[in-house]
């Protein structure tokens, strides 16, 4: 390990969606055990996605999942509580990196060195090992809420804000788990406040 530049990649899934916590995943790769097929976590299939996963926990020198909860993104706005999410990740890490490479354009407030990198989960391996994780760890919790809010359709869209997704929130209205700051769950609160009065 001595003389190894200890580099952790860092993205996030989950900022689109109405509903839900926005998720992050740092992970730092052991360059000993490299990973054939890591690319940008929308770019695989789900089920490529089901295989990767588990392949990076057991081969990464270390990685990590966390989350910024629905009241946390209304509370701050979705690019802070992602930034949030990304820094809890990394600070969750068990191996402390040298140096943080994270997709996007704006970096978490760590301690450590960062540099953002645009479309860096399809340049750099490690992001695209966090974005893979981030990706898979968030679907397995909507699918989790999707058993306790059935109505919403979770298990098919994960909160994104698809068709049948708005007509499930016009149907049925806004449930504790959907992010009140984003405009489709404002529209449909509304509307519920108008329809009861």
């Amino acid at each position: 390990m001595s003389g190894l530049l200890l580099i952790c990649g860092v993205d996030e899934a989950g900022r689109g969606p109405l509903a839900g916590p926005v998720s992050a995943a740092a992970v730092i790769l052991d360059p000993s055990r490299p990973i054939e097929g890591l690319a940008d976590s929308k770019k695989l299939s789900e089920k490529k996605r089901d295989q990767l996963a588990p392949i990076i926990k057991e081969r990464a020198l270390a990685w990590a999942v966390a989350y910024a909860e629905v009241e946390e993104i209304d509370q701050l706005n979705i690019l802070q509580a992602t930034l949030l999410a990304m820094r809890r990740a990394v600070l969750a890490l068990p191996i402390q990196p040298q140096q943080v490479l994270v997709d996007g354009l704006y970096c978490p407030q760590t301690g450590i060195p960062s540099q953002a990198i645009v479309q860096g989960d399809s340049k750099v391996a490690a992001i695209s090992a966090a974005s893979i994780l981030a990706k898979t760890a968030r679907d397995e919790l909507m699918l989790g809420l999707h058993q306790r809010y059935p109505h919403y359709g979770f298990d098919a869209h994960k909160g994104y804000p698809t068709a049948s997704h708005i007509a499930a929130l016009t149907k049925h209205g806004v449930s504790d788990v959907h992010r009140r700051s984003f405009r489709p769950v404002r529209e449909a609160l509304l509307l519920t406040t108008t329809t009861t009065r």
